[in-house]
């Protein structure tokens, strides 16, 4: 298994930590992982991406012109990246910031209303863990096993109390994908 993603949207929106905790949790099941994030000099508005790459096998390389999955969070990202998800992959978006909604016929599309379950939940900084709850429902890399392991060891012990508020945003986050074609 291997696969090749990017996650890209607006600084803020949390897409560097959703692909550093996807690497953490491929790394907690002793699986190969790269992560390269990418900003512009404003982090916070700016656009952000992140290549991760989850392999059972060797990565022979960081660099992606082609990915198996695409994750965007905004129109730009939406723009940039639906024609660089390869034949048969899949795309996942947010319903609240895509507003051509994306075509294509040989790829699996899944929207998510992240941001409006993230305010149904009172907290807007869960939204990347429900979008990355989506991920895993529809296409399960890594374990929720895994990927509890990695918040504990990315997030500070300060925090390790929103562990579990952040598992019910992945719980959530695999109810609520759709698939879309």
């Amino acid at each position: 298994m291997k696969k090749e993603i990017i996650i890209s949207g607006f600084g803020g929106q949390g897409v560097l930590s959703m692909g550093k905790i996807l690497a953490y949790s491929g790394l907690m099941e002793d699986k190969e992982v790269t992560w390269m994030p990418a900003y512009g000099p404003e982090q916070r508005g700016g656009t952000a991406n992140v290549t991760v790459i989850v392999s059972d096998d060797a990565i022979s390389s960081p660099i992606l012109s082609q990915y198996d999955v695409a994750i965007v969070l905004n129109q730009p990202s939406l723009d940039k990246f639906l024609p660089k998800v390869k034949p048969g992959g899949l795309l996942i978006y947010d319903g609240y910031g895509i507003i051509n909604t994306p075509k294509r016929d040989d790829i699996h599309i899944y929207q998510i209303d992240a941001m409006d379950k993230a305010a149904e939940m009172k907290n807007s900084k869960v939204f990347n863990m429900i979008v990355l709850g989506g991920l895993l429902k529809v296409c399960p890399i890594v374990s929720t096993d895994g990927l509890q392991k990695a918040l504990f060891k990315t997030l500070p012990e300060r925090h390790h109390h929103l562990i579990p508020l952040n598992m019910e945003a992945v719980e959530q986050g695999m109810n609520i994908i759709q698939q879309r074609q």
